[in-house]
């Protein structure tokens, strides 16, 4: 069976086609159009372009940055607007003769990471998309839990756990709320504390560059970063316990992550345990557009 997957971004569209084994055969990525649409035209003329290369029918999974309301069946909470408030789902069905699955980009990136990538075999997978913002979605045997409200996974808008007195109404995010994890666990949050520390970085790569090189400002704020993460994370493990968390965007490529925050974690799960393996993701930026493709199951 082909399968095709869209990352449906603000940007950028980006297509992959896989075979029954997860092979890429397929790929290409066209600018998005910013108007509903023509957005629309575009997704169907690059099914339609894949469909006739490879002569085949495929299976349509899309992620979107934002989600399928249950209740009115419109997007909504996409940061590319003009797709907010339409059946997209419904309209591209509609014009390729078949049902269209499309779920939230967190969300495919946890269903391609239990699928196939470094969470592969595992029942619940929590993935974690440490970036300029911060997601997360969750994939049960596989499969996407949206939940009934469709925002399963939505960790990132959650106050900050555990706070501290000097973290109190600090940041505001922009969902409305106050501290919210994403605030302070981000890219743009852990730099943003640097600079509040007096540092001087662009990224929280550079600044764990500089925390090797034995800088003691970026030693300080990594250790808050490493800190505020294994409070985040531990109430999901607290909550769900899952199986494994993946991590991906940029901050993922941080690898003193993975030697730190094992040694936090504890401090903050019930009964000072905790061997949840927390792995870099695999498929990096394209495991997004690859879980797409695997909403329809392996």
């Amino acid at each position: 069976m082909l399968r095709i997957g869209i990352d449906l971004g603000g940007t950028k569209i980006e297509l992959i086609a896989l075979d029954d084994d997860g092979k890429e055969v397929f790929r290409k990525r066209i600018p998005t159009p910013r108007e509903y649409v023509a957005t629309v035209d575009a997704l169907v003329a690059l099914v339609t372009e894949v469909e006739e290369s490879l002569q085949q029918t495929a299976t349509i999974g899309i992620g979107i940055p934002g989600v399928i309301s249950p209740f009115t069946g419109l997007v909504k909470n996409a940061n590319s607007t003009w797709i907010n408030g339409h059946p997209l789902d419904v309209d591209l069905g509609a014009r390729l003769n078949r049902k269209v699955k499309i779920a939230n980009d967190a969300n495919c990136f946890a269903v391609s990471e239990a699928v196939d990538g470094a969470a592969a075999g595992k029942s619940v997978v929590f993935g974690a998309i440490i970036g300029t913002g911060c997601g997360a979605g969750i994939a049960i045997k596989g499969q996407v839990h949206d939940g009934g409200n469709g925002i399963g996974g939505e960790w990132g808008h959650n106050p900050l756990p555990w706070m501290k007195a000097d973290e109190f109404n600090t940041t505001t995010c922009f969902c409305g709320n106050r501290d919210c994890i994403e605030t302070f666990i981000s890219g743009t949050g852990f730099v943003r504390d640097f600079r509040a520390a007096g540092g001087v970085a662009d990224s929280g790569i550079e600044i764990a560059q500089m925390m090797q090189a034995g800088d003691p400002l970026a030693t300080q704020a990594f250790d808050r970063f490493i800190d505020r993460l294994a409070r985040s994370l531990a109430h999901v493990i607290n909550m769900m316990d899952p199986d494994v968390i993946v991590l991906g965007g940029g901050v993922s490529n941080i690898d003193a992550i993975y030697t730190e925050l094992p040694k936090v974690l504890p401090r903050y799960v019930v009964g000072r345990e905790c061997h949840t393996p927390v792995v870099k993701n695999c498929y990096g930026a394209s495991s997004g557009v690859r879980g797409a493709a695997w909403l329809w199951g392996r």
